[in-house]
């Protein structure tokens, strides 16, 4: 299995680092269970959307430093490629949900290049 992360995420993930210092080892261990269960088996994973070439989820991201609160990341599966593509991750304090029409760009790029995310 393959990780990516799209700009906007390594952007996001760069200033939650900032103020989050656990949070690179929190994605290691988030991505320790993607691996091995890339759908999620709990409450903590929703699917999104689904399509032919990928399936797009938002999960919970615990993040030690939080201490109970928590963080939203949102990504794309594709058991074709084996990849797994990091979109979004955003503190679900300062905000209700996901960036729909950054999916929507996503899901667009994903109709002209279907082998690849």
């Amino acid at each position: 299995m393959n990780f990516k992360e799209s700009p906007e995420f390594s952007k996001e993930l760069k200033k939650f680092t900032k103020k989050y210092k656990s949070l690179p080892e929190d994605i290691n261990q988030f991505k320790k269970i993607v691996l091995s269960i890339p759908l999620g088996n709990s409450k903590h994973f929703n699917i999104i959307t689904k399509t032919e070439n990928c399936v797009i989820l938002k999960a919970r991201l615990f993040c030690r430093y939080l201490k109970g609160n928590s963080l939203r990341i949102v990504y794309s599966y594709n058991q074709k490629s084996s990849l797994i593509k990091f979109i979004e991750v955003y503190f679900k304090g300062e905000k209700e949900n996901e960036d729909k029409e950054r999916i929507k760009q996503y899901l667009k790029t994903q109709k002209h290049t279907p082998s690849s995310n």
